[in-house]
């Protein structure tokens, strides 16, 4: 709802279920508008440069203008808060009711539910089942066959730590050529599954979301035993520190209770 100074839009309101083509449709086309007499000021200011009658509403005293659709002012402040409300980063289920609001107005509110989202997130209430199959890991990090070296996540504490499993198959493409006759997984092949189950458990925090997690370094390298075909590897990391768009992590693998390598990773979160 708002409540304007110009005649034919002195009060107006809209409301609509955000909806693809109800937003194309309805909102979208819905043109930023400014008073006749803030033109001068707003160029002097350097702002309006791209200013022209297709993406504007100039609103005159004593004229009223031609919309382009009905409601077109109330329908851009609708325009504004979808916009503003991204910023939460989040997906939001919410029935919004807004009256004379603006661009502060609504920033201020996707900050108050960003910081609800982190506190409820922090305390463990908006985590996922701890379980994850190998659908829900494929949507979180990129790697596919032959690359994607986990199958399962079966333990997660928060974003704090988590435990995978990898079953190795003779069926695994690197048995061709490693070790025939004796085949053995590769050391570098254990890392690179213990960095991925660190990717998926970096990736669970809210400000990730739709990042990647590229490694930027691997310290204390261990390889303790050798890994062969038939075995379950059993994977666990757990975060160290993050700051910022930085993880570390340590990882550790066993079979069958016996550690067979340990590292620690350092990631960057990067936008694809």
């Amino acid at each position: 709802m708002g409540d304007f100074e110009f005649p034919g839009i002195q009060s107006q309101s809209y409301s609509c279920r955000v909806e693809t083509q109800a937003f194309l449709d309805e909102v979208a086309p819905a043109r930023t508008f400014c008073r006749a007499d803030e033109v001068d000021r707003l160029r002097e200011a350097g702002l309006g440069k791209g200013a022209s009658s297709e993406n504007t509403v100039v609103l005159g005293p004593g004229e009223i203008p031609n919309f382009r659709i009905p409601d077109e002012p109330v329908r851009h402040k609708v325009l504004d808060l979808i916009g503003d409300l991204t910023l939460v980063g989040a997906d939001l289920s919410a029935h919004i009711v807004a009256a004379r609001s603006g661009h502060s107005l609504n920033q201020e509110l996707a900050r108050r539910i960003s910081d609800e989202m982190r506190a409820r997130e922090d305390a463990g209430a908006l985590l996922p089942p701890t379980h994850v199959d190998i659908r829900e890991i494929q949507s979180v990090i990129p790697h596919r066959y032959p690359f994607l070296l986990i199958d399962r996540v079966i333990e997660r504490d928060g974003y704090r730590r988590a435990v995978g499993l990898k079953n190795v198959s003779i069926n695994e493409p690197y048995f061709q050529g490693h070790y025939p006759g004796n085949p053995i997984m590769p050391g570098v092949l254990i890392l690179e599954a213990m960095a991925q189950l660190a990717g998926v458990l970096l990736l669970r925090r809210l400000e990730n979301t739709g990042k990647l997690a590229v490694m930027w370094a691997i310290d204390r390298v261990k390889l303790r035993g050798a890994v062969f075909p038939g075995d379950q590897l059993r994977l666990e990391v757990e975060t160290l520190r993050f700051r910022e768009n930085m993880g570390s992590v340590f990882g550790k693998a066993s079979v069958a209770g016996k550690l067979v390598a340990e590292a620690q990773f350092t990631f960057t979160m990067r936008e694809p």
